[in-house]
C-alpha cells in the first residue's frame, strides 16, 4: 500500500508547505496551517465522475469571446429588491454565491424564502445538512411561505447529493452548510480544511458544467472570519456576509466578493415574525433620532456600494479618571480614531490627551470608509465643548495628516441625498463643493479642519 501523502495549509491564504511549522511563509501568520490528506484524492475525480454521469454540458468546446451570446444567461430575480442589489440585480446562472454569518442572523431563513419564491418558476433544490427536513418544514410554515414546490433533501455526502441534483437538474441549489459536507475520497473528518475545500471545488464545478447556481452556506470563527480555509473565497464568484446580532431587529447583507456586481454593496433587512424583510430607505431607520438635541451627535453621509446612506456618528468625551485614557471606538476604525484626534490636537488646537474618548455609529452599520472623518472629528468636538450641533447639518470628508479635508467620490450625491431627508446645511471639502446650488441646502466647503471648526 502506497504511502499517503500530506500537506499543510494555511487556513489564511491558503498556501501550501510541506512540513507544519508554526509561521505561514506566504502571509506571515501565526499558528494558521492545518494537516490535509493528498493520497486518496485524483485531480481529475470531479471533472470525471460529471462526465460519467452525463452532465459535463459545452464547457470544454472552444469559442471565440465575440461569438458567446450573453442572452443565454440572463439574471435570475429573486423578488427581494435589497439581496438583488447585493448580488448585482439578481442571480448569474452557473454562479457561486458563499454567505457567511454568525449563528442566528437569518442565513437559512433568508435563502429558504428566496428558494420557496424561486421555486414556484423553477425548479429548486434545498440541501440540508445540519436540521431535519422537518425541522426546515416547521420554519417554512411559521413563515407562511409557499412549500409546494421546493425540493429538500437531508444529505451530506457531496457523491449523493450532486446524483440527486443530475437527476432532478434545478436550476437553483442550496447547500446549509458547506462546513458539514464531506467526501468519501478525503479521508479527514467533516468541517477539515481538507473536506471544505475538496467539497466546495466539487460543488463549484458542477455549478459551472451544468449551469446550475448555487449557494454555500458558511460559518464564522467567533473573531467573525469565514471558517475554513482562505482558498475557498477564491473559488466562489460571490461572497456575502449577512451581520446582525440578537440584539438588533435589523440585518446587513454586505457584498465583500463580487464577480457580477459592485463590492461592498450593502442590503438592509428586518428581521421579524414573518422572515426578513427588506429595508427599501435604510437612511430612515439609521436617523430615528431623538427629539432631544444633545451635543456630540452629527450625521454624515456614507457610500454603501452604488448609493448613499445616511448615518449618525455619536461621541462622548469625558475626563479620564484613570492614568490612561481610554480610546473606544464601535462601528469605526480604532487606528484611524486615534490618529484623527492627533491631527485635531496638532492642526485644531484642542488637546484631549486627559479625556476618554468614546465614539459609536448608530444602528450596528460599520464605516469601511475615509469620508466620515470630518464627522467623527465635529461630533468630537461638540462633546467637548458640550455644545449641541444643528440637527439640519450634515459632514463628509477624509481628513489628512496635514490638517487638509480630501474630497471623497459621488459628492453631489451625498448632498442630494441629504437634502431628500430634510438637511440644509452641509460642511464639504472644497472640492466636493457642487457647481450649482442644491435648493433648500446651504454647503460650507472647507480645506482646512481649522477652517471646518470655525464653520461651527
Amino acid at each position: 500500500m502506497a504511502k499517503q501523502k500530506t500537506a499543510y495549509v494555511c487556513n489564511d491564504c491558503g498556501s501550501e508547505h510541506g512540513q507544519w511549522q508554526g509561521q505561514c511563509q506566504s502571509c506571515g501568520q501565526w499558528n494558521t496551517l492545518s494537516r490535509i490528506s493528498l493520497g486518496p484524492v485524483k485531480a481529475a475525480s470531479a471533472g470525471a465522475s460529471f462526465k460519467k454521469q452525463g452532465f459535463a454540458g459545452d464547457s470544454s468546446s472552444l469559442k471565440v469571446l465575440n461569438d458567446i451570446n450573453l442572452d443565454d444567461a440572463p439574471r435570475i430575480a429573486t423578488g427581494i429588491g435589497e439581496f438583488d442589489r447585493v448580488l448585482g440585480e439578481g442571480i448569474v446562472p452557473g454562479s457561486a454565491i458563499l454567505i457567511g454569518g454568525n449563528p442566528g442572523a437569518g442565513k437559512s431563513t433568508l435563502l429558504l424564502q428566496i428558494m420557496c419564491q424561486l421555486s414556484q418558476q423553477m425548479k429548486a433544490l434545498y440541501v440540508t445538512g445540519e436540521e431535519s427536513l422537518q425541522q426546515v418544514a416547521m420554519r417554512a410554515k411559521r413563515l407562511g411561505l409557499p412549500n409546494d414546490r421546493l425540493l429538500m433533501l437531508a444529505e451530506t455526502d457531496i457523491t449523493g447529493i450532486t446524483a440527486a441534483a443530475q437527476e432532478q437538474q434545478p436550476k437553483l441549489m442550496v447547500i446549509d452548510s458547506i462546513q458539514v459536507m464531506h467526501s468519501a475520497d478525503v479521508t479527514s473528518a467533516p468541517g477539515s480544511v481538507s473536506q471544505v475545500r475538496e467539497c466546495a471545488a466539487y460543488l463549484v464545478q458542477y455549478a459551472k458544467q451544468t449551469n446550475t447556481a448555487i449557494f454555500l452556506v458558511g460559518h464564522v470563527t467567533k473573531e467573525g472570519s469565514l471558517a475554513g480555509p482562505k482558498v475557498l473565497e477564491h473559488m466562489i464568484d460571490c461572497f456575502m456576509m449577512l451581520e446582525g446580532g440578537d440584539d438588533s431587529r435589523y440585518r446587513t447583507l454586505r457584498s465583500q466578493k463580487n464577480r457580477f456586481g459592485a463590492v461592498n454593496e450593502l442590503g438592509v433587512f428586518a428581521m421579524t415574525e414573518s422572515g426578513l424583510k427588506e429595508v427599501k430607505n435604510p437612511s430612515a431607520i439609521f436617523l430615528a433620532r431623538s427629539d432631544e438635541v444633545s451635543p456630540g451627535s452629527l450625521v454624515t453621509v456614507l457610500w454603501e456600494g452604488t448609493r448613499p446612506l445616511l448615518v449618525e456618528i455619536q461621541a462622548l468625551v469625558d475626563a479620564s479618571q484613570f492614568g490612561h485614557p481610554r480610546r473606544i471606538a464601535v462601528g469605526l476604525d480604532h487606528n484611524r480614531m486615534a490618529m484623527l484626534l492627533a491631527v485635531l490636537h496638532r492642526h485644531g488646537g484642542l488637546f484631549m490627551a486627559d479625556q476618554d474618548v468614546f465614539v459609536n455609529v448608530v444602528g450596528g452599520v460599520r464605516v469601511t470608509e475615509t469620508s466620515a472623518d470630518l464627522a467623527l472629528l465635529l461630533s468630537v468636538v461638540s462633546s467637548f465643548k458640550d455644545r449641541a450641533l444643528d440637527r439640519e447639518l450634515i459632514a463628509f470628508g477624509e481628513i489628512g495628516l496635514a490638517g487638509e479635508i480630501r474630497p471623497v467620490p459621488n459628492g453631489q450625491q451625498r448632498l442630494q441625498e441629504a437634502a431628500k431627508h430634510g438637511f440644509t446645511r452641509a460642511i464639504v471639502p472644497k472640492a466636493n463643493a457642487p457647481k450649482q446650488a442644491i435648493k433648500g441646502m446651504q454647503v460650507i466647503a472647507v480645506s482646512r479642519l481649522s477652517e471646518a471648526l470655525a464653520a461651527l
